[in-house]
């Protein structure tokens, strides 16, 4: 029992150090942020089990839907905001709908994930952003939640919010790398 609790601790110790000491080196180093996206393995151990994948509650999905042109609008506040809200409401539902005390692919994938989300909001709320000029957009979400009770489903979910929205605040970032080196 022990070990392997010292064996979790490792593990979440390795995916935050990636980021670095601060979040601004999350930002410069994109090979740190690939690094810390562990969907693909999560999928490919949901698709190595032999268990069902269903949920034992529906879980709300997060807003991937990305218009470009209204993205591009907003400020670094608003993106990290919408980012921020998203997670924290997958967190939320994620750990709502954690089988206890089953031996399911749900039992060993969804700590994982919860893990792996918070390791993101703790870079996001640490994230020193500077001042940007711009209109103000409304920080509202025009998104209409979705939820599900497939493994399967939320982890495509995560990895667009991820892999788009989450990347592409990361990359409008990356000016400031050369501004902090």
């Amino acid at each position: 029992m022990a070990l392997s609790r010292l064996l979790l601790l490792c593990v979440l110790a390795s995916q935050v150090s990636y980021a670095g000491s601060k979040p601004i080196d999350f930002v410069c180093n994109r090979s740190a942020r690939r690094a810390m996206n562990i969907v693909a393995e999560m999928q490919t151990a949901l698709n190595n089990c032999n268990s069902s994948s269903i949920l034992p509650t529906p879980v709300q999905l997060p807003c991937t839907e990305l218009h470009v042109a209204s993205w591009e609008r907003k400020s670094h506040h608003e993106r990290r905001q919408d980012i921020s809200a998203s997670l924290r409401h997958l967190f939320e539902s994620v750990k709502l709908a954690r089988p206890i005390g089953q031996a399911e692919c749900g039992s060993v994938i969804l700590p994982r994930l919860e893990r792996n989300i918070n390791s993101y909001l703790l870079i996001l709320t640490h994230l020193q952003l500077s001042e940007q000029q711009g209109a103000v957009e409304s920080t509202e979400s025009s998104c209409v939640p979705r939820s599900t009770r497939s493994l399967s489903t939320l982890l495509l979910s995560y990895r667009r919010l991820i892999t788009g929205k989450l990347e592409r605040l990361m990359m409008s970032l990356e000016s400031e790398c050369t501004l902090q080196s």
